[in-house]
């Protein structure tokens, strides 16, 4: 793809698996209904679809395997997304069919947001075949978008060429379902064989962050943590809430600015916080990559 920020790395098994979201053996039937009208009476309410973690399969995995699909991970506070999103949504109506815009609110959907480690957003991923096959995060000028979306047309069957692992596939479809006992063993069982595998780590570091948010409000958390700027608890709670949203950037500068402002065993806890949560995105991750630089900073 000519946009430098689209990265490709992406797409390896250890950062996107939707195999936890597929349903076996779909039909023909479905997805060829699914497709949408191709025709010049398609409006908007065809080009642009609103997609929940309930519809994922259908509206973004069955259709397609026909159409190519685009999804909008984005959030109403969002303001960089207010400047992408209208463009994508015109763009989607001007192709009359040949592909489909699925918008996806991280915050009503935020198990969506985090199966495909959206670390910021807006991030939109191209789902090819049932699959992801492309991806950007930011706003993106509309020449270069519009390269962006030729180029996933083009893309035809393509798909993640890397052969799926059943034992995570299993860890994860745990993890999904809420089944954190089981998907932490899994996990753990895998990295008894493998000690470096990212995918497996990544999946124990998200069993954690899931039970710590368990019952959580997030409006709580946040509002707790802007009231009391030094409660070590209530920032990394915080953190963890951002994370799970979308939001991981502003959890890292959180972060480390407590990191900052610490010492002794409460800066040590907070660090392995955050090499916890920078866990989750894996070392390849941009915005993992500036905060470790920022982190270092701060400790030294």
């Amino acid at each position: 793809m000519s946009d430098p920020r689209i990265t490709p790395s992406i797409f390896t098994r250890g950062a996107v698996d939707l195999s936890a979201l597929r349903t076996p053996a779909p039909s023909p039937a479905p997805a060829s209904a699914q497709s949408g009208p191709s025709d010049d009476a398609a409006g908007s309410t065809a080009a642009v679809i609103d997609v929940t973690e309930a519809t994922f399969q259908t509206e973004v995995l069955e259709r397609s395997l026909s159409t190519p699909v685009v999804v909008d991970f984005w959030a109403e506070w969002c303001e960089p997304c207010k400047q992408l999103s209208p463009v994508l949504e015109r763009l989607a109506v001007e192709g009359g069919g040949a592909w489909v815009l699925a918008k996806v609110d991280v915050d009503a959907n935020p198990r969506l947001a985090q199966m495909f480690r959206v670390q910021g957003i807006p991030m939109v991923y191209a789902v090819v075949g049932g699959q992801p096959v492309d991806a950007f995060s930011g706003v993106v000028p509309e020449a270069q978008l519009r390269q962006w979306i030729q180029a996933v047309l083009k893309a035809g069957g393509a798909s993640v060429a890397e052969t799926a692992d059943p034992r995570l596939d299993e860890a994860d479809e745990s993890l999904l379902n809420g089944d954190l006992d089981a998907a932490e063993q899994a996990y753990r069982k895998i990295l008894a064989e493998a000690p470096s595998d990212a995918a497996a780590e990544a999946g124990l570091a998200q069993v954690g962050l899931a039970r710590r948010v368990a019952g959580a409000d997030p409006q709580a958390a946040l509002a707790a943590a802007a009231a009391a700027a030094d409660n070590i608890d209530a920032q990394l709670l915080a953190a963890d809430v951002e994370v799970l949203g979308g939001m991981a950037e502003q959890a890292y500068q959180r972060l480390v600015g407590l990191v900052r402002r610490t010492a002794g065993e409460d800066r040590e806890k907070v660090r392995q916080h955050l090499v916890g949560l920078f866990t989750i995105a894996g070392p390849e991750d941009a915005a993992v990559a500036l905060a470790r630089r920022a982190l270092a900073s701060a400790l030294f």
